[in-house]
């Protein structure tokens, strides 16, 4: 079961035991995480199409942004999130409560991208060390075990689906979704979007120094008239097909080069404008 719920997403819903699955008339504690006020904050839940409504707080206490449940019950399957008078919440988690004697262990919030990640088999009336259990991700085989864990060691997104298990004359537990989430890319720092432009620019400044006295002296020390040298920043005018000079200049950013002219150099004299594009 799933739910869309338009609210920024600040806060975190925290489940304890740290699974997704219960067994009947076991508990479930639920809170609220944030900086600030936790008390602004209400665990909600969704348990079918038709109700949302708030979750059972501890009736000894009267902070709404924790719920407790003592004995969980088939019907307390559904979504649950935290949601905030400011129109802010949590992220969602889906438990699930199931009549059967299998269920699945795996966490309930989003595993972090090269963590390893443990799936256990849990078994509610045999032992578990006498029991061989098979696991599955999107209905296909992916290992047995005889400890009832299975490793994903550096989960990656590829690692992500419906996971389940099924003990041989126990029977299968429900499934649980595991999602996988990347690490989040640091903020480029201040210092280095101006130290960037600045060393590019220097140099430039040395390739320039470097270049300009040899590509400018010739064999007998002549300068040599056919090689232009343009530096970074060059001024374009552009003729029409007759050889006349458009009005509109534009520039041209570029490294240092050397080339034979083959188009309009920028010039204050018409004269050599018309003759540079004829």
């Amino acid at each position: 079961m799933e739910i869309t719920t338009l609210c920024v997403v600040v806060a975190t819903l925290t489940v304890l035991p740290n699974r997704s699955q219960f067994f009947l008339y076991e508990s479930v504690s639920l809170s609220c995480g944030q900086q600030g006020n936790s008390s602004d904050w209400t665990v909600k839940r969704n348990i079918s199409p038709e109700i949302t409504e708030d979750c059972p707080r501890p009736t000894d206490r009267r902070n709404e942004s924790h719920c407790f449940i003592d004995h969980v019950y088939i019907f307390d399957t559904g979504v649950y999130w935290c949601e905030s008078a400011a129109g802010k919440c949590s992220n969602t988690v889906n438990i699930t409560v199931t009549g059967g004697s299998v269920i699945l262990e795996s966490p309930v919030l989003p595993e972090m991208e090269g963590d390893d990640v443990t799936l256990r088999c849990r078994n509610r009336t045999t032992s578990s060390s006498s029991l061989t259990m098979d696991f599955y991700k999107d209905q296909l085989f992916i290992g047995s075990s005889s400890t009832g864990n299975i490793t994903i060691h550096s989960v990656s997104k590829s690692d992500e689906g419906l996971y389940r298990c099924h003990i041989s004359g126990a029977g299968g537990s429900p499934g649980s979704w595991l999602t996988v989430r990347g690490h989040p890319e640091p903020p480029q720092s201040p210092i280095t979007l101006v130290l960037l432009p600045v060393g590019g620019f220097a140099l430039f400044l040395v390739s320039v120094s470097v270049m300009l006295p040899c590509l400018c002296r010739s064999h007998k020390g002549e300068i040599n008239h056919t090689v232009v040298l343009y530096s970074d920043v060059t001024w374009i005018r552009t003729c029409n097909q007759k050889g006349e000079p458009l009005r509109r200049n534009s520039f041209l950013f570029s490294s240092v080069a050397v080339y034979r002219p083959d188009r309009c150099i920028y010039t204050p004299n018409p004269e050599l404008m018309n003759k540079a594009c004829s």
